[in-house]
């Protein structure tokens, strides 16, 4: 158990793969066993029934990086599932194309298992998504399956999680309300506190209710932060700001606060002595020592704030403007038209992705800061945190940076631009408008694959290529769909 294979990250070492720990933080066992969960629901998806939809994606999200390092966690949900594991490693032991579309099919499925996790806690129908997701799973585990079967399945996960996001897009907005542009304090008051990380605004809003009158207040943290524009949170009036910026900043800016963290899905880094003691767990999210919330009380976090205290005078910050949902940015659709028009704007910038601790990532940063004055910047996901504390000014009366929320919400990017093609009726590659998308994780991935599959060319993706995706498969990006590595903020700018 001292060794691994794992390159489903952006960080993997080497640019290669992790063999002997993860970058992540976890280690060789917990890998082994990510890959036995994944193996058993490979076979439970291969005999057919008794896997619930709740298991099937609770059990592949626990297999997402920076989500799950608890082997005693994994070791459960491999028993729950009750299958004889699939070897996976006879897929990385196939011929490089034939490992390279099974991995990519593979990491697709765990990013829409992931969206489509968040409708079911809200209570919508996943089991058309489920029932690709258990068709795609046994696809990898068919031996003499090869570009001419895998390929079209991989296009078709791009579709399936289009549907996975529309249906989050409804399940958030008829659960919370539309959102609506906010400006959020990252100051943090004197007083009790607890921070929430992750993506799940369902965990937050019961927190929220868990929490009211108790004089503990309430900030986000990283992909939290759009949760701010939803009408449904933000009537709470202890929700308070954002605390910190990204998920890689946490081991830094989250030592001897305070207050108590509560971690609802992925974005989790192995935490360090000086506040692990203040760290809780939910849903998928595990790792040895914290305490993990089973059943949604959250009463054990709300008394370790009360216990810790928060700070006695207040934390001064600045602030971050978010809530530019589709809802938002459509309500300004016909003066964004008139303003393309008039030439008053020029040219969108989508600018979002995942963020990471790897060397390339002020990259999009400096793209940002060279975009002209001429130019709307959209972006989601955390990759925001690179450049969504500077201010870029107005155009055409409107903020240049719009902040469209969490990964969870790329919809509304979806949205935006096939309602400016509609607009101006032509395809959205003829749209003065630039994709350049940064990635770490498997959500990403099956972001990406969305895009091919809406047809969108010419993407720019960093700060590097997958290490899964085989010469021969990239050729095939390249050659349909124009996907190509980031190169310089100013070589990119206008292509």
């Amino acid at each position: 158990m001292d060794k691994m294979f794992c390159m489903q990250c952006e960080q993997t070492a080497g640019g290669v793969a992790c063999t002997r720990s993860g970058v992540c933080g976890k280690g060789a066992s917990t890998a082994a066993l990510q890959d036995t969960l994944t193996g058993a629901l490979i076979s439970a998806s291969r005999d057919g029934g008794g896997l619930s939809d709740e298991l099937l994606l609770r059990g592949l999200f626990a297999t997402l990086t920076n989500v799950n390092f608890d082997d005693g966690s994994l070791d459960a949900l491999i028993a729950e599932v009750g299958r004889e594991s699939y070897d996976l490693y006879t897929v990385w032991d196939a011929d490089e194309d034939t490992r390279s579309l099974k991995t990519l099919l593979l990491l697709g499925v765990r990013g829409v298992a992931a969206y489509a996790y968040h409708s079911f806690v809200l209570g919508y129908d996943v089991a058309e998504i489920c029932s690709f997701i258990r068709k795609a799973l046994s696809a990898v585990a068919e031996p003499d399956w090869g570009l001419k079967e895998l390929l079209p399945l991989v296009m078709d996960c791009g579709r399936v999680n289009l549907d996975a996001l529309a249906l989050l897009d409804k399940a958030n907005t008829e659960s919370f309300g539309t959102p609506e542009p906010t400006v959020v304090s990252r100051a943090v008051e004197p007083g009790p506190f607890i921070v929430v990380s992750g993506h799940d605004l369902h965990d937050l809003r019961l927190l929220l209710e868990q929490t009211e009158g108790s004089g503990v207040n309430v900030y986000t943290h990283g992909e939290m932060l759009p949760a701010h524009g939803y009408p449904g949170l933000r009537k709470f009036a202890h929700l308070k700001g954002n605390f910190g910026g990204a998920w890689q900043e946490q081991q830094k800016e989250f030592d001897g606060v305070p207050g108590a963290f509560l971690f609802t899905t992925n974005c989790l880094m192995p935490p360090k002595a000086g506040y692990a003691d203040r760290v809780f767990t939910t849903a998928s999210v595990a790792y040895p020592g914290l305490w993990h919330i089973d059943g949604k009380d959250f009463k054990p976090v709300i008394a370790k704030a009360l216990e810790l205290g928060g700070y006695s005078e207040t934390q001064p910050g600045g602030t971050f403007t978010t809530g530019f949902g589709h809802g938002a940015v459509l309500a300004n659709a016909g003066a964004i038209v008139e303003a393309v028009k008039s030439g008053a704007i020029k040219r969108f910038y989508l600018i979002g992705g995942c963020d990471g601790a790897k060397e390339g990532r002020s990259y999009f940063t400096e793209l940002a800061k060279l975009t002209p004055a001429d130019s709307v910047i959209l972006t989601l996901a955390c990759g925001k945190y690179r450049f969504n504390d500077i201010d870029f000014g107005t155009v055409a009366g409107l903020p240049r940076l719009l902040d469209m929320g969490q990964c969870n919400d790329a919809y509304g990017a979806v949205k935006v631009a096939m309602a400016l093609a509609e607009a101006f009726e032509c395809g959205v590659n003829e749209l003065p408008l630039s994709f350049v998308i940064s990635w770490y994780e498997q959500k990403a991935v099956s972001i990406l694959l969305t895009l091919l599959y809406l047809g969108i060319k010419n993407i720019k993706l960093g700060p590097s290529l997958p290490a899964f995706v085989s010469p021969n498969v990239l050729k095939y990006l390249v050659d349909n769909f124009g996907v190509s590595a980031v190169s310089t903020p100013e070589g990119d700018l206008y292509k």
